[in-house]
């Protein structure tokens, strides 16, 4: 008896701190309201794009980003030692659009599978203050992302996170869970960039200056470490006030998914592993959600079991239930995420226990980064 008593009223902290994190914190993404961007800044931009081993993707992606509707930006290509037609097909489309800028980049053993290498020679090459990057396989989803993007920056804020989303695939389970992690993900650091506390961004959608770039030394601070050219990036680089969130629907990317679970646990595997390089103070916030997300589950499952007061248990998970889909339909419909909804605690304990997974793995053998 003694057991389930400190068992129940460990649950209600639980219940609590769950329920501070969505309302406290997410609640600052779902509750937002959404502004039409109306800037007139028109501020030359070089997009950035780091490719190895895209060709195809390439010919696929780069026409809808040279289609953008915005008056004056270039487009650098970086070939990072690509074995593949990448360079080549970069050379064609450079040889037909003045926009172009290609950086090939030759394999240097010292940084061998060190996106950060390449990514810096094509940051010096670019010839304009406001940097905006995306992956060869991501799309803008309208001609107006270079303007959307763009309008965040002021004298004030020198970094813009986006939301880069991945296409939509029918009667796929795995696709749901891809675009449920990566909704989790966008309401975390959406969230927390709201509150000052920006710890993350993700590289097929978001952008900086320059100047901003070398203020940071740009990847010195951890380029021994192969991943997080993009969330190490804006953990080291963000301030208080310098970090702005741009969630207008021009304003996405989309890509196409991975399509067997093999596949995204090896590309979760790079990601997950530069979280521990995060400020403690980032990784604190972020375990303690993670660790009471798996306890809610725990002891809800073991005190429906065996629990004297079933109907308070029942009553304490529903709290919290609804309040997380309260702070999801709000996110959901600004990410155009919603047919997740109907799945999600089924959702949430299998993405708790592939992340569990993971880090295991993690711990047992390190991860290959890049490609």
């Amino acid at each position: 008896m003694i057991f389930l008593d400190i068992a129940l009223f460990f649950f209600i902290g639980v219940v609590l701190i769950q329920v501070i994190y969505y309302l406290y914190v997410f609640g600052k993404f779902a509750f937002l309201k959404v502004e039409n961007n109306k800037s007139s800044q028109k501020t030359p931009v070089s997009v950035i794009i780091c490719a190895k081993n895209e060709g195809d993707n390439l010919k696929t992606f780069l026409p809808s980003i040279l289609k953008q509707n915005y008056p004056d930006f270039q487009v650098v290509l970086i070939n990072d030692g690509s074995k593949d037609d990448t360079l080549e097909v970069m050379k064609t489309f450079a040889s037909s659009n003045p926009k172009i800028k290609v950086v090939d980049v030759k394999p240097v053993e010292t940084f061998w599978g060190n996106k950060k290498y390449p990514l810096t020679l094509g940051i010096k090459a670019s010839k304009h203050g406001l940097l905006l990057f995306t992956d060869a396989d991501c799309q803008p989803v309208s001609e107006y992302w270079i303007s959307e993007m763009v309008s965040k920056f002021s004298s004030e804020k020198s970094i813009v996170l986006g939301y880069g989303a991945y296409s939509k695939i029918k009667n796929s389970f795995l696709n749901k869970l891809i675009r449920f992690e990566t909704l989790v993900t966008a309401i975390s650091y959406f969230s927390f960039a709201k509150m000052g506390f920006a710890y993350m961004g993700v590289g097929r959608n978001m952008a900086y200056t320059k100047t901003q770039f070398f203020e940071s030394k740009g990847f010195m601070g951890h380029m021994n470490i192969r991943s997080g050219d993009d969330d190490l990036f804006v953990n080291q680089s963000s301030t208080k006030t310098n970090t702005a969130i741009c969630i207008s629907k021009n304003s996405f990317t989309a890509s196409p998914p991975k399509t067997s679970f093999k596949a995204w646990a090896l590309q979760k595997r790079r990601h997950i592993s530069t979280a521990s390089y995060y400020k403690k103070e980032h990784k604190f916030a972020l375990a303690l959600f993670y660790i009471t997300n798996v306890l809610f589950w725990l002891l809800s499952f073991l005190l429906l079991a065996i629990s004297h007061l079933p109907q308070f248990v029942i009553g304490l998970i529903a709290f919290r239930i609804s309040i997380q889909y309260l702070i999801y339909v709000g996110s959901t419909k600004k990410l155009g995420e919603k047919d997740v909804l109907w799945m999600l605690p089924f959702l949430e304990i299998f993405l708790i226990t592939f992340q569990m997974a993971i880090f295991i793995t993690n711990i047992i053998s390190k991860p290959n980064h890049w490609k």
